[in-house]
């Protein structure tokens, strides 16, 4: 071979890798994405609190130790409380309990926060959200104290 034949094939296998993708396909679908259900459960729970008519989140008595634990220096309120999730590859489904406002309509309020979850679960997520169940645990009534006052620290 010549010094210009060689030449010649050395740009073609040059400007061969140059046009040659590697790792085939888009970068987006090159590996997994997993999402730990404690992330799905604060986004829900979030989400769940943004609907007016909702008062609290949870029973009774986890809302009784979520109190305890939110007085404890270092302790934050919990988002999740709640809030139940499965979490599968590419669909999740949450069980939400809830307490109500009195006077507000029950059935309007649950549609409100299966809407509002569902919205804010896929949008950030990306998962689909197959079922939200709402159970709603109490009434909170007019004249009942909160089980958390304010701190009398400031």
């Amino acid at each position: 071979m010549t010094d210009m034949t060689q030449s010649t094939e050395v740009e073609q296998q040059t400007q061969l890798r140059k046009t040659t993708k590697r790792g085939g396909g888009d970068p987006a679908t090159r590996g997994r994405t997993t999402i730990a259900d404690g992330v799905v459960e604060k986004i829900a729970g979030l989400a769940a609190r943004d609907v007016l008519g909702v008062h609290a989140m949870g029973s009774g008595l986890s809302r009784t130790f979520g109190a305890v634990r939110d007085r404890v220096p270092g302790g934050s309120k919990s988002a999740s409380r709640g809030v139940k999730v499965e979490v599968g590859e590419v669909q999740t489904a949450l069980d939400l309990e809830i307490v109500v406002d009195y006077g507000v309509s029950i059935s309007d309020v649950a549609k409100a926060v299966r809407e509002n979850v569902i919205a804010a679960v896929e949008r950030m997520t990306g998962l689909e959200v197959v079922e939200v169940n709402v159970a709603v645990s109490d009434v909170k009534l007019p004249e009942e104290e909160d089980e958390e006052p304010e701190p009398r620290l400031q």
